[in-house]
C-alpha cells in the first residue's frame, strides 16, 4: 500500500496557497496529508472595500496557473487592472523618445500584458479553492517552534504539534521555517525604499505600465481597475521619509515632478506607505524536510514587478517535483528529491535579483557617458527583433 504524507506549508500568502492548490488538485493528492498555518488572521476580499494598497502584477503564465487551480474566474469576477501597454524611460529623455522603451500586446500576440491585482484579492480566490479541498487550513497560529524529530520535522503551535515530512516555508521575508533551520542568506541592501500609493491622474492611465527611470531609483505608475494608477517608487530612504510625512498637496506634488507629468497632476488618493528595498538570497532553498519558496527563499528589486511572479514560478516547480516523486514512490522530503527544485529556481532566481540590481544601478549612474550609452542600448534593444522577442516573453512567463 501507497505511504500517505504529511505536508505542512508555513504561510498563506499568495505563494504558500498556490502550492497548496496544485498539490491538493495534483495526481497524487490523496497521498498527501496538506496543512497551512499561517499567524495572521484570514484574510477577506470584499468589492465594497477600497483597492488594497499591496498588489502585484501579474504575468499572463502566472494568470494562467490561476486558472488551473480555479482562482482565476474570481479575480476577474471581482476587480483587476489589465496593463496592455507599457512605457519605459530615462529622466534624460521622455516617454515619447526614440530611446524610450515601448511595449504592446498586439505586437506580441496575447490580450494582454498582464493584471495588477491586489494580494488579499489573489489570496481570497485561492482560499475559495482549498475550501473545497481536504487541506486543513488553520490561521491566527504562530509557531512557537520547529523542531527535527527522527526523519520528520514536528511544527508546534499554541495547542497543537503537526509532524511533517515536508515542511514548506512560503513565511515571507522574515521566515521563521528559514532561520529555524538556521539557512543564512546573502543580502544586498539597495539604499532605498519604496513608496507606495494610490493616486488620480490628470491623464488617463490607458491601461498602460509607466516606469521612469531616475538617478534616485524608478518610479513605477501601475492601471488600477477604477482608473486610478497604483505607484511603487523607488528612491532615497530620505526621500521616502520625506514622503510619507508630506501633505497629500505635497506628495502628489513631488510624483507628479517624478514622473515628468506624463499622466499630468497626479492627486493622491489612497494610503501610503513605505518598505526598505534589498536583494537577498538564501544560501539554500532546501534540506531535508525543508523547502523554501517565494519571499522566504528570494527578494528582488520590484522594478520589473517580479517578484510574486517569481514566487508562482517556484510553487509550480516544486509541485511538479513533488508530484514526480510520489509517482517513483519516493518521500517528498528527501533531499535528492528537493534538489530537483532547488536547481531548477536557484539559478534562475538569482539571474534576476543581479539582473534587477544592476539595471537599477545602470540607471543610477550620473555619468554622461553612461547615459549616452543607455539611450543607445535602448534604441538598439527597441530594433533588436529576436532578443526583445524574447526578454518580453520570459516577462509575460510564457516563454524561456
Amino acid at each position: 500500500m501507497n505511504k500517505t504524507f504529511d505536508v505542512v506549508i508555513v504561510g498563506a500568502g499568495v505563494t504558500g496557497l498556490t502550492v497548496a492548490a496544485l498539490l491538493a488538485q495534483g495526481p497524487h493528492s490523496s497521498r498527501l496529508r496538506l496543512t497551512v498555518i499561517d499567524a495572521a488572521t484570514r484574510p477577506v476580499f470584499s468589492a465594497v472595500d477600497d483597492v488594497a494598497l499591496r498588489v502585484s502584477a501579474v504575468a499572463l503564465g502566472s494568470a494562467t496557473l490561476l486558472e488551473s487551480v480555479g482562482a482565476w474566474e474570481f479575480v476577474q469576477s471581482s476587480r483587476v487592472g489589465i496593463y496592455d501597454r507599457m512605457r519605459v524611460w530615462d529622466e534624460s529623455g521622455h516617454a515619447d523618445s526614440s530611446s524610450a522603451l515601448s511595449f504592446d500586446a498586439a505586437e506580441f500576440a496575447v490580450p494582454q500584458l498582464g493584471f495588477i491585482v491586489e494580494n488579499v484579492l489573489l489570496q481570497h480566490a485561492l482560499l475559495n479553492v482549498l475550501d473545497n479541498s481536504d487541506v486543513e487550513l488553520i490561521f491566527e497560529a504562530p509557531i512557537s517552534a520547529l523542531q527535527e524529530e527522527g526523519q520528520k520535522y514536528r511544527v508546534v503551535i499554541d495547542n497543537r504539534k503537526l509532524d511533517a515530512d515536508l515542511v514548506i516555508g512560503a513565511d515571507g521575508a522574515r521566515s521563521f521555517v528559514r532561520e529555524s533551520v538556521a539557512i543564512s542568506t546573502r543580502d544586498w541592501p539597495y539604499g532605498q525604499s519604496a513608496v507606495v500609493t494610490h493616486l488620480t491622474s490628470e491623464k488617463p492611465h490607458q491601461n498602460t505600465a509607466w516606469q521612469r527611470f531616475l538617478r534616485d531609483g524608478p518610479l513605477g505608475m501601475l492601471p488600477l481597475s477604477d482608473g486610478r494608477i497604483s505607484v511603487v517608487w523607488s528612491t532615497r530612504e530620505n526621500t521616502a521619509e520625506q514622503a510619507l510625512t508630506a501633505s497629500d498637496a505635497e506628495l502628489g506634488e513631488m510624483l507628479s515632478e517624478a514622473s515628468d507629468y506624463v499622466l499630468g497632476t497626479l492627486t493622491v488618493a489612497g494610503p501610503r506607505g513605505a518598505f526598505p528595498l534589498v536583494a537577498r538570497h538564501a544560501e539554500k532553498y532546501v534540506l531535508p524536510g525543508i523547502a523554501l519558496i517565494g519571499d522566504a527563499a528570494h527578494a528582488v528589486h520590484p522594478l520589473a514587478g517580479q517578484g510574486a511572479n517569481l514566487g508562482f514560478q517556484d510553487a509550480a516547480v516544486l509541485a511538479q517535483v513533488i508530484n514526480a516523486a510520489l509517482a517513483n514512490d519516493e518521500c517528498p522530503g528527501d533531499r535528492p528529491v528537493l534538489r530537483r527544485y532547488e536547481r531548477a529556481r536557484k539559478g534562475e532566481n538569482a539571474q534576476m535579483m543581479h539582473f534587477m540590481t544592476g539595471l537599477n544601478r545602470l540607471f543610477a549612474t550620473d555619468s554622461t557617458l553612461v547615459r549616452e550609452l543607455r539611450e543607445i542600448g535602448m534604441r538598439l534593444f527597441n530594433n533588436s527583433g529576436p532578443l526583445r522577442d524574447r526578454a518580453v516573453k520570459v516577462a509575460l512567463g510564457v516563454g524561456r
